[in-house]
């Protein structure tokens, strides 16, 4: 059996499933794609190609294979982008959530089914029909649920609009432990450098009492001011616009002390460093550009 535990986003890391780029069906055609950053390099010919993405990913590995943490791959489905293992489960306390997902993307829930036969059949839900969500939308806080979510006007119209009001809700009966703290999240379909696709996109705590957080990903400026308050204004590393687009706030922590990050984030990379912050820095541009990154590539089962 698997033991899976999640309390919040930095605790130190015992397992994790790590996405995998083999065999991944190469460029999509523009209709097939589902979020604008991968539209636009489909367009410009830069789509990332599948031995990049793969030597990304085993940097990745190497990296949480040196920190002694398990690594689990999900079984290769050919022709199916397996990368970003992050939306298609998550866990929070003990409990193991198989979310109703993009459609599209139906298919890698069976590259995880292993996974998942391994662990206390007590220990999974699987949301009801009308619920709506994806890990990289959910982050577990301590006492808090942080949830990225759009309203149904939203919802009805953005396909990169991925988890719905009802998702919340269902998070809220599932875990009142926990204060579930909603955000509307920008959203657009056709320019990238607008679009919140999770909240991973434009936000994550780091360390014990920090965070990194893009303004103007939430769609109310409240939501952003309640975040300053929560963590404070020192302990907040506010990204821009193009950092954003770069996917900055989306590294992913092995513990409070270690941050995986792009070696690309050079000005991130840098306050982290003078923040106290060990850093491991890898490659990892080329996965960006289907608007995900570290924290989107990984499904953390066990922090201590």
């Amino acid at each position: 059996m698997i033991e899976i535990y999640i309390n919040n986003e930095t605790s130190t890391l015992k397992s994790v499933v790590l996405g995998i780029a083999d065999e991944f069906g190469g460029t999509p055609s523009l209709d097939t794609a589902y979020d604008p950053k991968s539209k636009e390099h489909i367009r410009n010919g830069t789509f990332p190609k599948e031995e990049d993405l793969t030597r990304e990913m085993t940097g990745f590995r190497e990296v949480l294979e040196r920190y002694h943490v398990k690594v689990y791959r999900p079984s290769l489905i050919p022709h199916c982008n397996q990368i970003f293992s992050r939306d298609i489960g998550f866990v929070i306390d003990d409990k193991f959530i198989s979310p109703n997902i993009l459609e599209k993307r139906n298919r890698e829930l069976e590259g995880i089914r292993y996974i998942t036969d391994m662990i206390n059949p007590h220990q999974l839900l699987k949301t009801p029909e009308d619920t709506r969500m994806e890990g990289g939308d959910v982050m577990p806080w301590n006492e808090f649920l942080f949830v990225g979510y759009s309203k149904a006007e939203d919802f009805d119209r953005y396909e990169v609009s991925r988890t719905n009001e009802a998702g919340v809700s269902y998070l809220r009966a599932q875990f009142p432990n926990r204060d579930v703290k909603a955000f509307e999240l920008n959203k657009s379909d056709v320019d990238p450098k607008e679009n919140a696709l999770h909240l991973d996109c434009c936000f994550q705590p780091i360390g014990t009492d920090q965070a990194i957080v893009y303004k103007g990903g939430f769609k109310h400026e409240e939501d952003f001011e309640f975040l300053v308050r929560y963590f404070g204004r020192d302990r907040i590393i506010e990204i821009d616009r193009g950092e954003m687009y770069r996917m900055n706030s989306n590294v992913f922590s092995i513990s409070p002390e270690v941050i995986v990050s792009a070696k690309s984030f050079v000005r991130l990379n840098g306050i982290l460093k003078e923040r106290g912050f060990h850093v491991e820095e890898i490659k990892y541009c080329e996965t960006a550009k289907m608007e995900g990154l570290l924290r989107c590539s990984t499904l953390p089962l066990l922090r201590a």
